[in-house]
């Protein structure tokens, strides 16, 4: 062989290798992300050739394919469209997924590596292709009463089991209908989307998780009562000065009780009845105490600052770094630089009621094969603890007098002990109030925690409270919950 032919012949070969190579990366290492990706048409149309999994809950579908005349073989449907949109999300004929759909599009679609078996059995057996089923956590009675309670108002609702983490509710209002997003008249979408997105209250946010996050008002006072509890210096007896005002540290700003005055009528007040009462003034000197590093810390233990995947990716609620004590002040009653998520709410209640110890939230059970057999679940995981078992016991008999005898009254269901805390938060000085709840039941033995939010003061502006708005909807999904 020539000197010129042996240097072609290595040219040639390391050609070959290299496109060896890039083949093996694309249709490899990249096959995934290509697959799913937006701009991906081919591989769009191909996957409405296969019948798309089911989205199942309590035994029903809740998002279904059917069949269709159109080039897309395969139509997407959704039932109590606006109920469940936070849950299922759309599949648009272009653009991404949304929700469930979208999180696990490859269990769906049939197209996971886990599946890859399956799919050769069918290619064999001459069956059509189909995905996989994926059966959620949420229950159809739970979700209905939170959906309805909720009605018209602006907010969003989420219940979790506290023991397990399993979200059995997750509602927000204004919703849409998913149908006309997964329409196969691409024009007709386009316009929907466009009047969705300029919608001022905003109908494709999932408030549950995401969106513009709130001020968490009082209901981050247990957070702070759990951080006074853990630091091992405060029990709910502790006694804090009880001025009917307050000069933020370092400012000329003033801080008043939701009452104006002081709270109850001594010169003094206790963290169980500062709580009970939801007075600001003691809770403001209380996270200044503390210090916000110390309140940071034990709000991250509860999953501030964190996103979870449900598996929608939640917004981190946020109690930031570097407060001065003015911040710290207002973050003692949830003002400031605080916000939060329902979900993250929930949560925090959801801990106490577990012990101390929370849960990481989790929306999917399992993933059902074509053949009906169970091709993968989704274990209970613990995020971690919050708090030692014997404080997470005082935070609960403090939650019960809340309710019992307290600013959470609109919570009481006949022959149920409830623990709950409100939170009246305000977003400016001639804005709504946004209106929360946060509670569970039975307190003996929790089955449900919830967390509730109405923006937009529930539409009475600053008139409205956590206790007459939100309360009696957490109500009513504790109730549903515990079938009463």
């Amino acid at each position: 062989m020539t000197k010129e032919l042996r240097r072609l012949s290595i040219i040639m070969m390391l050609m070959f290798f290299a496109l060896f190579a890039s083949t093996s990366v694309i249709q490899v290492v990249q096959a995934d992300t290509l697959a799913d990706h937006p701009a991906n048409t081919r591989a769009l149309y191909d996957s409405y050739e296969v019948q798309r999994g089911s989205i199942i809950a309590g035994g029903a579908a809740i998002a279904s394919s059917v069949p269709s005349d159109d080039i897309y073989s395969w139509q997407r449907q959704y039932a109590d469209a606006p109920m469940w949109a936070p849950v299922t999300g759309y599949l648009p004929p272009l653009g991404e997924a949304t929700g469930i759909e979208l999180a696990l599009n490859q269990m769906l679609s049939g197209t996971d590596d886990s599946q890859f078996l399956t799919r050769m059995e069918r290619i064999f057996t001459g069956q059509p292709p189909r995905g996989s089923n994926v059966e959620v956590s949420v229950d159809p009675d739970v979700q209905r009463a939170a959906f309805e309670a909720l009605g018209d108002l602006e907010g969003a609702v989420v219940a979790i089991e506290p023991d397990t983490g399993r979200i059995l509710a997750m509602v927000t209002s204004p919703s849409f209908d998913t149908n006309l997003l997964a329409s196969h008249d691409t024009a007709e979408v386009n316009r929907v989307f466009d009047e969705l997105v300029a919608d001022p209250a905003d109908p494709l946010s999932n408030r549950a998780i995401a969106g513009d996050l709130n001020p968490p008002g009082s209901t981050f006072k247990l957070v702070v009562a759990s951080a006074a509890l853990a630091s091992g210096e405060y029990t709910p007896e502790s006694e804090l000065p009880n001025p009917a005002s307050y000069t933020l540290p370092q400012s000329s700003a003033v801080v008043y009780n939701a009452s104006g005055g002081r709270c109850g009528s001594g010169d003094e007040v206790t963290i169980a009845d500062a709580l009970r009462l939801s007075c600001n003034i003691p809770f403001a000197e209380l996270a200044v105490e503390l210090g916000d590093e110390a309140i940071r810390a034990e709000a991250e233990k509860y999953g501030f600052n964190l996103s979870f995947e449900v598996p929608q990716s939640s917004t981190a609620s946020s109690y930031p770094t570097g407060l001065d004590d003015a911040q710290t002040a207002l973050s003692g009653f949830g003002q400031g630089q605080v916000t939060a998520t329902p979900l993250q709410i929930a949560m925090v209640s959801a801990g106490i009621a577990n012990g101390g110890v929370v849960m990481s939230p989790r929306l999917v059970d399992q993933v059902i094969a074509p053949d009906l057999s169970v091709q993968q679940t989704f274990d209970d995981v613990e995020f971690g603890r919050a708090l030692e078992e014997d404080l997470a016991e005082e935070m609960v008999q403090m939650m019960v007098a809340n309710v019992s005898d307290g600013a959470a009254s609109g919570a009481r269901i006949d022959g149920v002990e409830v623990a709950g805390k409100t939170g009246t938060a305000e977003n400016g000085s001639d804005a709504p109030y946004t209106l929360w709840f946060t509670g569970f039941a039975p307190a003996e033995d929790p089955q449900v925690a919830v967390a509730v939010v109405v923006e937009n003061g529930g539409g009475q502006g600053q008139s409205g409270s956590g206790n007459t708005i939100a309360a009696p909807i957490a109500k009513t999904v504790m109730e549903a919950v515990l079938g009463r």
